[in-house]
């Protein structure tokens, strides 16, 4: 079979229709009278690094990738050590964070990439401990479960040290949906599942009503609560930790069914290329726009389940999994915190927002779609 028909169109395509919206939404930013940095064209220059990567990966079968899971997680546990470890003229602290190598013309963070050999590791786990315990026990179930958690949890540890809570949610939900998956039974997962609600729903309440008991026993910091009260209440902080989030949602609001059109934009919104890329959008594109933009999330991420679906290996579709669940989170998340959904976190928008730590690594996820679609095999009686 020649590449061509090997080659995953469908998700290229996909691919191409972000990069289209991406270079809009930021050469609006960049028309801003706070920024000169030429936006449109890093971006595209990440997005030919990105496509790079996505040559060279689908080019390997997806087996090699789960041989070599072990090895890129220890990789990506080195780098997030030496990140901590690092001077501060290599890893400066960044608006309170540490998440970033900071080399001459480049800048990497290594937590966007360590989500990626997370979800390797976590599908080379699962698939091997299925196979193993043929038998479902409960004993094995709380064997997986054990080791999902663990693994999830080195990671995770290592990057509340920067602090980046945005990045430690992402993780988090990447393990709670690797869990879902993973075979292991509701009995087990629904007093768990139960027991995460309870005490997240505890903690909010404590940082409402007495947020002292939380600075004392569990060290949260004041600009965690800023963060909550400004959700709740955005109008209220509009000059200090809700600035963004008023914006953000006169940003959106103002752009009403149609919106205003390209460059059109009024509302002032700092940092807009970022975290924020989706008020741009809902602004200058409105609702139709916004729509637009979900719709082809949507389409990327039934694209990403067929493929998951029709895959030769456990290991791959569970890879896929992983891949599915992060970008699902991010979306919601991002676009959440726009609107008042959910509260601000430091989460970009996949493939819109600007930045070449996160947009590479969600291209590498990209490249292993692309890999295990360009390997597939169909045999006789089934594609297995």
């Amino acid at each position: 079979m020649r590449w061509e028909e090997r080659f995953d169109w469908q998700l290229f395509f996909s691919i191409l229709a972000f990069i289209v919206v991406s270079c809009i939404a930021l050469y609006s930013a960049q028309q801003s009278e706070q920024y000169n940095d030429p936006f449109v064209t890093r971006q595209l220059v990440f997005y030919g690094l990105g496509f790079f990567v996505i040559a060279v990966m689908m080019n390997f079968d997806p087996e090699l990738y789960q041989k070599a899971s072990v090895y890129l997680y220890i990789f990506g546990l080195l780098l997030l050590i030496a990140l901590i470890l690092a001077p501060s003229s290599i890893a400066p602290v960044i608006k309170g964070q540490k998440s970033w190598f900071a080399l001459p013309g480049l800048s990497i963070q290594p937590s966007e990439f360590m989500k990626i050999f997370t979800i390797m590791m976590l599908a080379n786990i699962i698939s091997r401990h299925n196979g193993r315990f043929q038998g479902k026990a409960f004993t094995s179930d709380v064997v997986l479960l054990v080791k999902i958690i663990g693994v999830t949890a080195l990671p995770l540890l290592l990057i509340m040290q920067q602090p980046d809570l945005g990045t430690s949610l992402v993780f988090i939900a990447i393990m709670a949906g690797m869990i879902l998956i993973s075979g292991i039974r509701w009995r087990v997962i629904v007093p768990i599942y139960s027991g995460i609600a309870v005490l997240g729903t505890t903690i909010i309440l404590l940082a409402l009503q007495a947020p002292q008991f939380l600075e004392k026993y569990l060290g949260v910091k004041e600009y965690h609560f800023g963060r909550i009260y400004s959700w709740l209440q955005p109008l209220k902080y509009e000059d200090s930790s809700g600035y963004q989030l008023v914006k953000a949602m006169r940003a959106i609001g103002s752009g009403q069914l149609y919106g205003k059109g390209t460059g059109e934009r009024e509302v002032y919104m700092p940092e807009s290329q970022t975290d924020f890329i989706f008020s741009i959008i809902g602004e200058e594109y409105g609702f139709l726009g916004s729509c637009v933009v979900l719709l082809l999330f949507f389409l990327l991420i039934y694209r990403l389940t067929f493929i998951a679906q029709r895959a030769n290996s456990e290991f791959s579709s569970y890879v896929l999994v992983g891949i599915i669940v992060m970008i699902t989170f991010h979306v919601f998340q991002n676009i959440g915190m726009s609107i008042q959904l959910l509260p601000i976190t430091g989460i970009p928008l996949p493939f819109i927002s600007y930045g070449g730590s996160s947009l590479l690594a969600t291209l590498m996820a990209m490249g292993f779609a692309f890999a295990v679609t360009f390997h597939h095999r169909t045999y006789m009686f089934g594609d297995h």
